[in-house]
């Protein structure tokens, strides 16, 4: 994680964090400014009101949301452009099972904020893997695409792991909060674990969804293919998950800001 980065995460981590001192950390890093500001006024949001500064954005958005966005801004700007990758399909589904995790995270009673990034960086594992052995990855890509229904199943029996487990080792590493990291390392299988993260099981469904409109799914075969268990263990049935689609899937123009 770019140092600067650090110092800001963890300003933000305070009981009573320092304003001031935020502001002056994020103007320290001119790109990480100028990709906040894009994400900020980003349709996400749904704001009338133009964010034009890093004071503005912290009074408009506040602490939890331009913490999220700092994290996925750094993420973008830190991978930007990976050969083999299609990087706006890779923001533009990320971004869509983020919108799907808030809103199944609010039908069951859980935090909406803190869902959405993990929905937005549920998958930065395959930019990991992508980053460190491209080779593999496009020969992976043969067989299933990065947001095909069958990619975990492929990675788990092709390389012993998945984009899930890197992607919880990264976000350890970067000091993701811990309830993030567990939900990012269990999102493929939520309830296998003893103590287990109802974030994991919102991300599984929202990943499946998403997934399935990748794939082409409609009608009967999105029935078949509903993970029933983690439905239940969050009370949400077929008919719930499917409405709380948003009105429109990401476009392209919106997932661009990400890169």
């Amino acid at each position: 994680m770019p140092r600067v980065v650090a110092q800001l995460l963890a300003e933000l981590d305070q009981g009573e964090p320092d304003l001031r001192r935020i502001n002056q950390l994020i103007s320290q890093d001119p790109g990480l400014v100028v990709r906040l500001l894009r994400l900020s006024n980003a349709a996400i949001f749904s704001r009338s009101t133009q964010v034009s500064s890093v004071s503005e954005a912290l009074a408009l958005l506040g602490l939890s949301h331009v913490r999220s966005l700092v994290m996925v801004a750094t993420l973008a700007g830190s991978f930007g452009s990976i050969p083999g990758m299609d990087m706006l399909q890779f923001w533009r589904c990320s971004l869509d099972v983020a919108k799907m995790s808030r809103a199944l995270a609010s039908a069951c009673g859980q935090s909406g904020g803190v869902t959405f990034t993990a929905g937005l960086v549920h998958a930065v594992g395959e930019l990991v893997m992508y980053s460190g052995m491209p080779h593999t990855m496009l020969t992976l890509n043969a067989a299933a695409g990065v947001f095909d229904l069958r990619r975990p199943r492929l990675e788990a029996r092709e390389l012993g792991y998945t984009f899930a487990e890197v992607g919880a080792g990264f976000a350890r590493n970067w000091h993701f909060p811990d309830a993030l990291v567990a939900a990012i390392h269990d999102q493929n299988h939520p309830l296998d674990s003893a103590d287990c993260e109802p974030m994991a099981a919102v991300l599984h469904l929202a990943g499946w969804r998403i997934r399935a409109k990748e794939s082409g799914l409609d009608g009967t075969a999105l029935s078949t293919s509903f993970p029933d268990i983690a439905g239940l263990a969050l009370g949400l049935d077929t008919d719930t998950v499917l409405g709380s689609a948003p009105a429109e899937w990401t476009a392209g123009s919106e997932a661009a800001l990400f890169f």
